[in-house]
């Protein structure tokens, strides 16, 4: 068994976090605080290929896999979590569902733009009264001769309300399964659609530049094609998408432990109490070296569930497990950090104030804790 990376991923890993060192960190602070979206950031990621790296390159893709999208988002999350999550978001809730369920036309219409990074897409999943229980999913799909029309609404949709947002794909109820339960399908809406209108961004806690809206269908019509998959694997398809996902944000949750693990050392090297570096105090020491373990342990946990998933192996289980455990760190390693950095830490002009803010989500996004506890619960025959 070898943990070590290919020359390959340790090259994309390298890459990454010279970029979020030298082009995130130096601008990410003001965007965060006027909540702006990094447009510029985006661009030269897209150049980088990383919106496309696990996607074949027939799409136009990078042809790598999805662990080398993990280990960027990883470097990402280890400087600014808004950027983070935008890639992350973009690539397994936005292009990813089209490559896996669309149709070879619906492909070539999007995924080039998509993988280019020159446009993004949202996942309308979540609605304002509808989260963990997605079965309980309000919206609704009527096929009208050859349209679909759409009415009803979805909360908390990153990269749904940006300049180059181009589209939305939503699930809603197209009818009813013969044991009586809702048939959920899922509909591509692209952006200016009449009919579907985003809200202003939200007020949030944490992802200040990242973009989240609230949207809203009112007789939003779409073509008949516009179906993704097969009509009533709606739920189906985005319990796939979510299981990939948990990965991705596991990563990401990471890379932010991690983060809060290098300012941390940077700070008790340089911050002075009573004669001496407070990296000298075994209290200190003692944070630091428990902050290493935690984030060390997650990374294995979304190593270990990427393999299986790579490899064709059931991962559903590893995939809970890596992002519960991630997002318990992250928070974990946030609010130690802080801790550390005393009074500073509380400023938004260091990094870990940005790191605490943006923690807690990790434990609800893509699945709260207790859900990611009622998989492996049953997973494991429970």
């Amino acid at each position: 068994m070898d943990f070590r990376l290919s020359e390959e991923h340790e090259a994309l890993r390298e890459s990454v976090r010279d970029f979020a060192r030298e082009a995130v960190a130096p601008v990410i602070a003001e965007h965060y605080e006027r909540h702006t979206f990094p447009y510029e950031i985006v661009r030269q990621m897209g150049k980088m290929g990383l919106f496309g790296l696990p996607f074949p390159e027939e799409h136009g893709g990078m042809g790598g896999d999805y662990f080398a999208l993990c280990l960027a988002l990883e470097e990402l999350a280890r400087v600014d979590s808004s950027v983070a999550i935008t890639l992350e978001a973009a690539v397994s809730l936005g292009a990813m569902p089209i490559f896996r369920f669309g149709t070879d036309e619906q492909k070539a219409r999007w995924l080039p733009k998509l993988l280019s990074g020159e446009a993004l897409a949202g996942f309308g999943l979540t609605e304002p009264g509808t989260g963990s229980d997605a079965g309980g999913t309000q919206t609704r799909a009527v096929l009208d001769g050859d349209e679909w029309v759409i009415n009803g609404s979805k909360a908390f949709i990153t990269n749904s309300g940006t300049d180059i947002t181009a589209l939305v794909t939503v699930t809603a109820v197209t009818g009813t399964n013969p044991d009586g339960s809702k048939e959920l399908s899922t509909i591509i809406v692209p952006s200016g659609t009449p009919g579907f209108t985003v809200a202003p961004g939200y007020s949030k806690v944490g992802w200040n530049a990242s973009d989240t809206h609230e949207l809203t269908f009112d007789d939003c019509r779409v073509p008949a094609g516009n179906l993704l998959g097969e009509r009533g694997r709606g739920f189906a398809q985005f319990l796939r998408i979510l299981d990939e996902g948990r990965i991705a944000i596991a990563a990401l949750a990471v890379g932010l432990a991690q983060g809060c693990v290098d300012e941390s050392l940077k700070y008790a090297k340089e911050r002075q109490a009573f004669g001496q570096p407070i990296g000298n105090y075994q209290a200190i020491q003692f944070k630091i070296a428990d902050m290493e373990l935690k984030a060390h342990t997650a990374r294995l946990a979304y190593h270990d569930a990427a393999a299986r998933m790579l490899a064709g192996e059931p991962f559903k289980r590893q995939a809970a497990i890596a992002k519960l455990h991630a997002s318990t760190v992250a928070v974990d390693n946030a609010r130690e950090a802080t801790q550390i950095h005393g009074g500073y830490g509380f400023m938004n002009e260091y990094p870990v104030a940005r790191f605490w803010r943006d923690s807690k989500i990790l434990e609800i996004g893509e699945g709260t804790s207790e859900v990611q506890r009622m998989i492996i619960a049953r997973d494991l025959g429970l």
